[in-house]
C-alpha cells in the first residue's frame, strides 16, 4: 500500500509541509472566526488570498502526526483573534502565506487547501457555517452544506482519534 503524500508550501517555497495519507476531512467553512481569520492574514503585507471568491476558508484536515514541517519552520508564526483564542492561525513570514491553523484542545491541524498544488487534491467533501456567508454569488453545489458544524464533521474528527490511539 502507497502512502499519499501532499507537499504544501508557501508563496516562496521556504516553509514546506508534508502531509502524510489522506485528510480527516476537506471542507470549506464559513463562521465568522475562518473569515475573521482570513481577512486578518490577507491584511498583512504582501500576503496571498487566504479566502476562497465567495469568503469561505478551505481546508484539508490532518491528524497531528500526519503533519510534519520539512523546511522553514523558524519562519512561522501563529496568530490569534483574541489574546484568549484556543486558535492559532500560522502564518510564513517569509511572504506572509497563510499555512495552517491549530486549535490548542484538537488533535488535528486545518491545512489551507490554497497552500498545496491543485492538481490530485481531493475534492471538498463539506461546506459548513453556511448560515454566515456573505457571498453575493451562489453557494456552489459540489459538495453538501450545513448551516453549522455537522455531526458528520465530529463523527470524523472522533474516528482519527480513535485509529490515532490504537496506532493506524
Amino acid at each position: 500500500m502507497t502512502l499519499i503524500k501532499r507537499i504544501s508550501k508557501c508563496a516562496c517555497g521556504q516553509v514546506q509541509f508534508e502531509a502524510d495519507g489522506d485528510p480527516i476531512v476537506t471542507a470549506v467553512c464559513y463562521c465568522n472566526d475562518c473569515r475573521a481569520g482570513g481577512r486578518m492574514i490577507e491584511a498583512l503585507p504582501n500576503a496571498p488570498c487566504v479566502l476562497d471568491a465567495d469568503g469561505g476558508a478551505s481546508y484539508l484536515t490532518y491528524r497531528d502526526d500526519r503533519w510534519h514541517c520539512v523546511s522553514g519552520k523558524g519562519l512561522l508564526k501563529g496568530l490569534k483573534l483574541k489574546e484568549n483564542s484556543p486558535t492559532k492561525r500560522y502564518v510564513a513570514t517569509c511572504c506572509n502565506s497563510s499555512m495552517y491553523l491549530k486549535f490548542k484542545y484538537g488533535h488535528w491541524v486545518s491545512t489551507y487547501r490554497n497552500r498545496f498544488d491543485a492538481g490530485g487534491l481531493p475534492l471538498v467533501e463539506m461546506r459548513t457555517n453556511t448560515r454566515n456567508r456573505q457571498s453575493e454569488t451562489v453557494l456552489p453545489t459540489d459538495a453538501p452544506s450545513y448551516p453549522r458544524f455537522p455531526f458528520r464533521l465530529f463523527g470524523k474528527l472522533i474516528a482519527a482519534r480513535i485509529a490515532m490511539a490504537v496506532g493506524r
